[in-house]
């Protein structure tokens, strides 16, 4: 109690100076919201208004609080006792129409199967160390061979037969992480095209764009997904195999006393699918987003030319882009408590959002955001994978993927650039991420 009482403390005493507002900013932040679409495609303006004017601000239209300077995202992040992930999550998923979803998927789904990594300690705690095992840095780093074949292969496909054009995003980006996951998981190859779905229909449930609608058809999508799961657990729990599903399926763990623990069957269910989900949706994201970015980026492809062939200058490559461009715009929290942060009070129960995309801006903590620097002395401080007691689990895997990809991009592709206007590029409705939704491009095959 006492250091929760002294945490409180904490988030009232640190109040940062607001800054003057332009008209503009003034009226952004009284008629903007995340929830716009036309927001959501390019929120930079909108976040540094929020920061610099109101960086705890209330958006009305989403029912939310966003988060968007890194100190508190940082501050609220390490104390899931007053900010609950659990509550956060389960508030924002199908939002409006849980119990509808969650009816849907006990019907037609095999079983409704709560996120378990979506929790809060102590059970958050146990799930997580169950589930270690199958992400450790190092199983990861003698994955990136094999990884390294299978990036190589889809880039090579796409520019074999693309004629010097592709999709980056749906030729790319989205079939190269799936192909990846489903290999680790031991899943089917050839589901693409079902995976991308799935992926879609799940985030769209913590994006809080969905009509009733959609949220059915959403449903039908995770239905079919979580079948087809339940299929492959049963098969591993039978048969296990050097696998991601066997390792969560059999996962143990001896405590001090001597006792073993295991995940519950329904609990396995969940992390499966979210390490399916996760495994693929952002990293293509992060993806997408590096394709435009050597599009759009004067000397972008030059520099990362140049650090191709060295490991520690391409790994500060990737991570700052992925401050510059975090492929996850936003995750949830709610209040346990009355509290305040950063002068701003916030109600018990209150819906909260993580702006990991603000976060990464801030200028007091990351001196001209906007210019790529792989130079800068703090680039681990970027906030793309969370952080906290939920700090993404995958983050090595995701990291390695995206590095892999970037070194196939320029071995393979030169000249990259867009075959449409860029006002034309569209974003998937979401605040959960910023994904693009499709990338056509122009490119010359790199001889030699």
């Amino acid at each position: 109690m006492a250091t929760q009482i002294s945490q409180g403390q904490a988030f009232q005493d640190r109040v940062s100076q607001r800054q003057p507002l332009t008209p503009e900013q003034q009226q952004l932040l009284a008629e903007g919201s995340l929830a716009d679409t036309a927001i959501q495609a390019r929120p930079r303006e909108f976040y540094a208004a929020m920061r610099h004017g109101d960086p705890i601000h209330y958006d009305a239209k989403l029912g939310s609080w966003l988060v968007t300077r890194h100190e508190d995202i940082s501050a609220v992040q390490s104390d899931p006792v007053t900010f609950s992930v659990q509550h956060g999550y389960s508030e924002q998923q199908a939002r409006g129409m849980r119990d509808e979803f969650e009816a849907y998927l006990r019907e037609h789904g095999g079983g409704y199967f709560p996120d378990a990594i979506m929790s809060d300690p102590p059970y958050h705690t146990r799930v997580r160390k169950l589930m270690e095992r199958a992400f450790t840095a190092h199983r990861v780093k003698e994955l990136e061979p094999r990884i390294t074949e299978v990036v190589r292969g889809v880039i090579a496909e796409a520019v074999a037969k693309g004629g010097g054009q592709c999709d980056a995003v749906k030729d790319i980006a989205i079939p190269l992480t799936i192909r990846v996951i489903v290999e680790q998981l031991g899943l089917d190859h050839g589901m693409e095209a079902q995976i991308s779905r799935w992926s879609v229909a799940v985030t769209a449930q913590i994006g809080a764009m969905q009509t009733r609608e959609t949220m059915l058809e959403n449903a039908a999508q995770i239905a079919e997904l979580q079948q087809y799961l339940i299929a492959r657990m049963k098969a591993c729990e039978e048969n296990p195999g050097e696998d991601m599903i066997s390792d969560l399926v059999h996962a143990e763990v001896t405590n001090a006393d001597g006792t073993t623990e295991k995940l519950t069957f329904a609990e396995a269910v969940s992390l499966v699918r979210a390490t399916l989900i996760a495994g693929n949706d952002t990293t293509a994201t992060a993806i997408g987003n590096l394709f435009h970015v050597l599009a759009t980026r004067p000397g972008m492809a030059d520099l990362l030319e140049s650090v191709v062939d060295d490991e520690r200058q391409l790994n500060r490559f990737i991570e700052e882009h992925l401050r510059s461009a975090p492929p996850v715009r936003a995750l949830s929290r709610m209040t346990t408590r009355e509290v305040t942060v950063n002068g701003t009070t916030i109600p018990a129960h209150a819906h909260m959002l993580l702006v990991y995309g603000s976060g990464n801006d801030d200028e007091s903590v990351f001196p001209e955001p906007r210019a790529f620097d792989i130079t800068r002395p703090n680039l681990g401080r970027h906030v793309a994978f969370g952080g906290g007691p939920h700090r993404c689990i995958g983050l090595a895997l995701a990291r390695m993927e995206v590095k892999v990809a970037a070194r196939e991009i320029v071995r393979q592709m030169r000249d990259i650039r867009f075959a449409i206007p860029e006002s034309d590029i569209r974003y998937t409705r979401s605040v959960a991420t910023h994904t693009i939704e499709s990338l056509p491009i122009t490119f010359e095959k790199r001889v030699g």
